[in-house]
Order: structure tokens, then C-alpha cells, then sequence
């Protein structure tokens, strides 16, 4: 059954993000990328459902990969601040605009779904971590989510507050490295608790759901 979630969620995106290409524009232009790079640590953690890659080392160098690129997960929560470019009020009263609310749309479904997307991959991935390391405690495992969403809100301040991206490391390391050692603020701190606080509260209402299904059965 596994296979065949995979392979729905493979599907919505590949045909979401045709849809955004042919029908997104400015001011919202960017969301295509975004979604893309959104999607792209989820479809790694599909991978990791193969029991060929899950048994070898090609675990690391995809959970490296996943890791690199999971804050672009939540990282969309910021992009509702985009929100603004709608002009969304006249007067005090909302526009009744098709173009605001089709762009509206456009924005909260991709933010949906790759945030319950994106804590069903911290997921997997936390179970993961956990088999290879042969960790069973219930508790050990709550610890790894916890540091990965610590990591993952390090790299949305990273991203949107510093702007700075992977390829900089590469061609500016000494300004890259200056940067992050010196980013670490009380206000940058309350943000990152900020931005767990949100992963892991969508985490537990995730498991709630599913440990209601599981029961109901």
C-alpha cells in the first residue's frame, strides 16, 4: 500500500507543479520555485521506503541530501507573508477578486500540502535514523524529531533572514561561515523556537489523527 501513497504523492506534485507553471504570475512567480525545492526533501523520503536503500549506505548521503534541503519545507510558512502583495483589503473590507483569490489558492495549497507532506518525511526520516542506529526508545526517537526541526529552523532563518543558499558555501565560504557564526541573536533564537513550535505541533496533530484512525478500526 505503501507504494501506491508514494506514487499519489509523486503525482499531485508533478501535475501541481505544471499547473503553476502554466498559470502563475507575479507577484507570485516565485511559489513554482519554492514548491519545487518544497518537494523535493519529500520525494527523497519516499526513496527511503526501498529496502535496498534503506539496508545500505545510501541512507546517509540521501538523508545529508534531505537534510540540505528540508527547510525549504517550512520555509513556506514565511511565504504567506506574500499575502500582502494581494492588496486583499479596500476600505477595511476584503476584495471579492478572482485573480487575489485564485493566487490565495495557489499559496495555501502548496503550503498545506507540503507542510503535512513535510512532517510525514520528518517522519520516515526520524524512523529511519533511528533503525540505523538501532535506537528503539520512544523518547530517543521524539529527540531526534525535536533536534531536525531545530536544524530545519536554523535554515529558515538562514534562508530568509540571511539569504544565503548552499552554492554560497561553495564560492564564498569565509563570508558564509562570518555570517553564521555571528546571526545568533535572542530575536533570531525566539524565532527558530518559533518555527519548531509549529513543526512539532503539526507533527502531534498528525499522530493524533492517525492513532484515532488506527483505533476506530
Amino acid at each position: 500500500m505503501y507504494k501506491s501513497t508514494n506514487w499519489q504523492i509523486r503525482i499531485f506534485f508533478i501535475l501541481w507543479l505544471i499547473f503553476l507553471y502554466f498559470n502563475i504570475k507575479q507577484p507570485f512567480s516565485f511559489l513554482l520555485l519554492n514548491t519545487l525545492l518544497g518537494y523535493i526533501p519529500i520525494e527523497l523520503s519516499l526513496e527511503l521506503d526501498n529496502e535496498h536503500i534503506k539496508n545500505s549506505w545510501l541512507t546517509w548521503p540521501i538523508f545529508m541530501i534531505w537534510l540540505v534541503f528540508y527547510p525549504n519545507v517550512p520555509y513556506l510558512l514565511t511565504d504567506l507573508f506574500h499575502l500582502e502583495q494581494l492588496y486583499p483589503y479596500v476600505q477595511g473590507n476584503l476584495r471579492l477578486d478572482s485573480t487575489m483569490w485564485f493566487n490565495y489558492a495557489c499559496l495555501m495549497i502548496t503550503v498545506i500540502a507540503c507542510l503535512i507532506l513535510g512532517c510525514y518525511s520528518l517522519f520516515k526520516v526520524t524512523n529511519t535514523l533511528a533503525y540505523k542506529l538501532n535506537i528503539k526508545s520512544k523518547i530517543s526517537k521524539i529527540s531526534i524529531l525535536i533536534i531536525l526541526t531545530f536544524i530545519s529552523s536554523v535554515g529558515i532563518f538562514i534562508g530568509r533572514f540571511l539569504r544565503l543558499h548552499t552554492v554560497y558555501i561553495m564560492l564564498s565560504p569565509k563570508v558564509v561561515i562570518k555570517q553564521l557564526l555571528t546571526m545568533w541573536s535572542p530575536a533570531m533564537i525566539k524565532f527558530v523556537i518559533i518555527m519548531m513550535i509549529i513543526q512539532i505541533f503539526t507533527c502531534w496533530i498528525m499522530v493524533l489523527i492517525y492513532q484515532n484512525i488506527k483505533n476506530s478500526k
